[in-house]
């Protein structure tokens, strides 16, 4: 047990010490013990006083270092009073009320501009307010202007739902039309910090200017209304009227002095003259029905009639609000119009019954006298042939060694003479019989080659003797049709070619397309006018006038015609003045068991090319480079149509009427239209087909735009590798 009391100052207990020594020395000094008592209590006392003035040492110590703590402390609480001072002040010279509320949600502290529009919570607001009591008092504030259907507990619920975002700003409306803009900021210790602006002046001038906007608009709009040919009435969601122009009184007749703002639109119906009847399937009901939908109105149109004389077309669409408008326009003309050319269509299809009771008696009479033209054809042909037989035989005799050469030339031009009559009548013949449909045909599978071989070794000798370059594609199809038949045809259409092609070549070649074969005949000459098209294929009708009657009479291609149409081989024509014909026969396929084997397929791309007859559209303004890229590509066997621009090209496929197999245009086209864009209007009208830009450019801007476009870029100088594994890859898509 202690003698001193520890809660004791240190002076208290430094009195109490010297206390107690002063007592313990008078002790000793009267004790008068014998046994030596007093000499230890002595002792014992001095020890003491030592250790008391040791202990008071360090209580002076302990003593000084507390009076220089209560210092330090003292300066620190003055500078926080200072700086609260300060906060408070600060706060307070800020223009906007502020509020700060602790991580707990507790109000700090909050200046006098804070609710100060609020005259019945301002003086609630104390440091420890919670923030959800600082809410409800504000939701309960007769100066708060709750927005409509909205209650205080409403208006609370979304305060405090809004207090949980990171960043809070809106806009509330108090009562005498007065505003505030609230934001609330987080501190970095997690509490919150409540600006209240008075932005009432704001709001008023924005107002201001809205309803001047609002104004002009509603000028521009009416005067818009009254340029309008159409009568307009504008309606809100509440069917009253809320715009309209002059025109609409004057097409519905009713005066101007009953449209005003707010009448109601059956106020308007009710007023509309009796005289007016609804057209076009819709009633009064029905209008009426379509207006009293409060929201989702399909467009309604209907015409109504007022008299014998006008006719409105009027149109009902809802509005985004759910209002709607209704428009009226005049088309009395219109209707007058049509009823007008209805009863002239009624008088002409009177007429043209008339006439075609007339032309179909015409046709009959036509026809008898065509198939009894046919038949005298066919028998004076037949009796023809007999005495020219007999005729070339006299003309045979009368040659022989003891003739001169006079004599025998004679002789040779009258056997060329009969021959050439004895062909016209064989052609006048053919062509009787298919007019008259007596022509029959032996349709079976015949291997393409076995008609081209025995025509190239005709026809080569012929094209030589012109000085023209002949060649015939092989082909390993088989087709369906009639051999006698296909040879005439294409001994026709290969022999005009020949005959009119003075300088240059003809190709001859077949084309897969699907299920069919298309034989094309391809030549260098003069080319066929587009009005002249027609009438090359008429009988007795030849464009060469200057060749003579030993030539023909015109009856090769009227015999192709015929027969083309009899076996059902479509026929076809391209051709340019200037640069050449081709004739194109579409041919079907055997079936699968009449087919002949097949060869392996072709191992280089030059003989897939040679043997697929690929068309190549080349579009190149360097006429040079189109010169020799086309002949390196006809070396494999591709034909190409080649044009300078993408107004030539596209002019030569309407030509023409082929879509080509594959397409090859130059990026650069020295016009407004490059490459690609070229490109792309072609793909419209052909959307499948394989295409490569070429040009000198190698900028990454051309490459990624044609790799945009889906296309491959050929760079020049071109590499003949890359462009035949190009044209190889596009006739594999072509076989399929």
């Amino acid at each position: 047990m202690s003698i001193l009391n520890p809660e004791d100052s240190l002076e208290r207990q430094n009195e109490k010490l010297l206390q107690i020594s002063a007592a313990l020395m008078r002790r000793v000094e009267q004790d008068t013990d014998r046994s030596g008592l007093a000499y230890i209590q002595f002792e014992r006392a001095a020890m003491l006083e030592d250790e008391v003035r040791s202990r008071t040492r360090d209580l002076e110590r302990t003593l000084d270092l507390l009076h220089e703590s209560n210092a330090r402390l003292a300066e620190a609480n003055a500078a926080t009073e200072q700086a609260r001072t300060d906060l408070t002040d600060a706060i307070e010279a800020v223009s906007e009320g502020f509020a700060l509320f602790s991580p707990d949600d507790t109000l700090v502290l909050s200046n006098s501009r804070f609710c100060q529009q609020m005259l019945d919570v301002s003086d609630e607001l104390h440091p420890g307010l919670s923030f959800v009591d600082y809410v409800q008092l504000i939701s309960e504030s007769r100066f708060l202007a709750l927005p409509d259907g909205q209650g205080p507990s409403d208006w609370a619920q979304r305060r405090i739902s809004r207090h949980r975002d990171k960043s809070v700003m809106f806009n509330v409306r108090l009562i005498w039309d007065r505003w505030l803009q609230v934001s609330e900021h987080r501190t970095g210790n997690g509490g919150t910090v409540i600006l209240q602006t008075d932005i009432t002046d704001i709001m008023r001038i924005e107002r201001e200017e809205r309803s001047k906007l609002i104004d002009k608009q509603a000028r521009m709009v009416r005067a818009t209304l009254d340029h309008l040919n159409q009568g307009v009435c504008i309606f809100d969601r509440n069917a009253r009227l809320a715009g309209w122009n002059r025109k609409v009184g004057t097409l519905l007749s009713v005066p101007a002095t009953r449209f005003r703002i707010g009448a109601g639109f059956h106020q308007l119906l009710d007023r509309l003259s009796d005289d007016i009847r609804f057209e076009g399937g819709v009633t009064r009901k029905d209008l009426v029905a379509w207006i009293a939908q409060t929201a989702d109105r399909p467009p309604l149109s209907f015409e109504i009639r007022s008299g014998d004389s006008m006719t409105l077309a009027v149109f009902c669409q809802e509005m985004p609000d759910h209002g709607f408008v209704i428009s009226f326009t005049d088309v009395s003309a219109e209707r007058e119009a049509a009823r007008a050319l209805f009863d002239a269509n009624e008088l002409l299809e009177q007429r043209v019954l008339d006439r075609t009771l007339d032309l179909e008696d015409a046709l009959a009479a036509a026809e008898r006298a065509n198939a009894s033209k046919s038949r005298f054809v066919a028998a004076a042909s037949h009796d023809l042939l007999q005495p020219l037989s007999a005729a070339k035989l006299y003309v045979s005799a009368l040659d022989g060694p003891t003739r001169t050469a006079a004599d025998k030339a004679i002789i040779h031009k009258a056997e060329s003479a009969l021959s050439s009559v004895e062909q016209i009548i064989d052609a006048l013949l053919d062509i009787s019989r298919l007019e008259a449909g007596k022509a029959s045909f032996d349709v079976a599978p015949v291997p393409l080659m076995d008609v081209l071989t025995p025509l190239q070794s005709e026809m080569e000798p012929l094209a030589k003797a012109k000085g023209l370059e002949f060649k015939v594609v092989p082909s390993s199809a088989v087709i369906s049709s009639d051999a006698a038949f296909l040879r005439r045809i294409l001994r026709n259409l290969i022999s005009n070619a020949i005959r009119y092609t003075d300088s240059g070549r003809v190709l001859v070649g077949a084309r897969h397309h699907g299920r069919s074969v298309r034989m094309e005949i391809w030549d260098t000459g003069p080319g066929i006018a587009e009005g002249d098209q027609d009438l090359i294929f008429k009988e007795f009708s030849r464009l060469d006038t200057r060749a003579s009657a030993s030539e023909g009479l015109g009856l090769g291609l009227a015999i192709v015609e015929r027969a083309c149409a009899r076996l059902g081989h479509p026929l076809g024509l391209w051709s340019e003045v200037g640069r050449g014909s081709g004739f194109f026969v579409s041919l079907p396929l055997a079936d699968a068991h009449g087919e002949r084997p097949r060869s392996d397929p072709p191992r280089s791309g030059a003989t897939i090319l040679d043997q697929t007859g690929l068309i190549v559209l080349l579009v190149d303004n360097d006429l040079e480079f189109r010169r020799a890229l086309s002949l390196l590509m006809e070396r494999w066997g591709v034909s190409v149509l080649d044009a300078e621009h993408g107004a030539d090209a596209l002019s030569l496929l309407d030509d023409i009427q082929i879509c080509p197999d594959a397409v090859l245009i130059d990026q650069q086209l020295g016009c407004e239209q490059n490459g690609l864009e070229l490109l792309a209007q072609l793909r419209i009208r052909y959307p499948h087909f394989p295409a490569a830009i070429v040009s000198a450019n190698r900028s990454s801007a051309l490459r990624q735009a044609c790799q945009d476009a889906d296309v491959p870029l050929i760079n020049k100088p071109i590499d003949p590798q890359r462009l035949e594994t190009f044209l190889t890859d596009a006739a594999k898509v072509l076989q399929g």
